[in-house]
């Protein structure tokens, strides 16, 4: 014991390794991203760029900034987590159910996350929540890797608290947990790109189409600001009403442009939040 007070103990026993793997994740995750993207743009696929604008190094480090503020955040939380995982709070498992169910337990967290995401986003862009909870993010109008965490604080608690939700109902295989984890931030540094990686087939197949892809999240940053609000999927999107009208049209006018018309790219018009 170090203060008498237990979540304060585990924070300054193990906080720093708690912070080192959340945001190393991010980190990687980001700067995998970036050099992709970076990479890419040196190809013939140069024009799948979404936005003719360029972010700044002031926006870029802002985001970097914010995201570094929402891991500190997440290790507060955790501190919690691992307190109430020790006194029965939430559920403890670190076996395997089997591969079966590991899996379709992980395509649950995925799901359920995906749900979460969808209600909590959409909850925040509320007249009367967003300046509070959401606007610091949507200070990207033209969104990097680095934004995948650039969250005010108390829109990084509501992003913490699926964690928790989830364990308080479901034991989940620590594999599952740390396989789900690093999914989570590698779409996300995806959805903040600017650039779309998927196939120009993406949107014509059924078995694809229900993905979200980079263009869908760079809408809802710039130009479709109450829609879009999905981060792995689009069918709440869909079922709510709140895809955007132009998703497909704008899809496939980035994945469609050649090198010539890339430079022709209307300026967008940035939002006034």
């Amino acid at each position: 014991m170090i203060t008498g007070i237990p979540p304060l103990d585990i924070l300054l026993t193990k906080g720093v390794y708690v912070f080192a793997f959340d945001f190393g994740r991010y980190l990687i995750a980001a700067s995998v991203t970036v050099a992709i993207v970076w990479m890419l743009r040196r190809t013939s696929l140069k024009a799948r760029k979404i936005q003719a604008r360029e972010p700044t190094m002031e926006e870029k480090g802002r985001e970097f900034l914010q995201s570094l503020q929402s891991a500190l955040v997440y290790t507060f939380g955790a501190a919690f987590l691992i307190w109430g995982t020790q006194n029965g709070i939430f559920q403890k498992f670190d076996g395997s159910f089997g591969w079966g169910v590991d899996l379709l337990i992980l395509a649950g967290i995925v799901i359920a996350h995906d749900a979460y995401f969808y209600w909590a986003h959409r909850m925040m862009h509320h007249p009367k929540l967003f300046k509070t909870f959401h606007r610091a993010h949507h200070r990207s109008i033209t969104p990097t890797p680095w934004a995948a965490y650039s969250f005010a604080v108390p829109e990084a608690f509501v992003m913490f608290l699926f964690v928790p939700i989830w364990q308080f109902f479901v034991p989940t295989p620590g594999w599952v947990m740390f396989t789900w984890l690093n999914f989570q931030i590698i779409r996300n540094a995806m959805g903040h790109a600017g650039f779309e990686f998927f196939p120009r087939w993406w949107l014509s197949t059924p078995l694809t189409s229900w993905i979200n892809t980079t263009v869908h999240h760079d809408l809802h940053h710039n130009g479709g600001f109450n829609t879009n609000y999905g981060l792995y999927f689009t069918w709440w999107d869909k079922w709510m009403g709140t895809e955007h009208p132009k998703y497909r049209q704008r899809f496939d006018e980035v994945v469609n442009r050649t090198r010539a018309t890339a430079d022709e790219v209307s300026q967008p018009r940035p939002i006034t939040i």
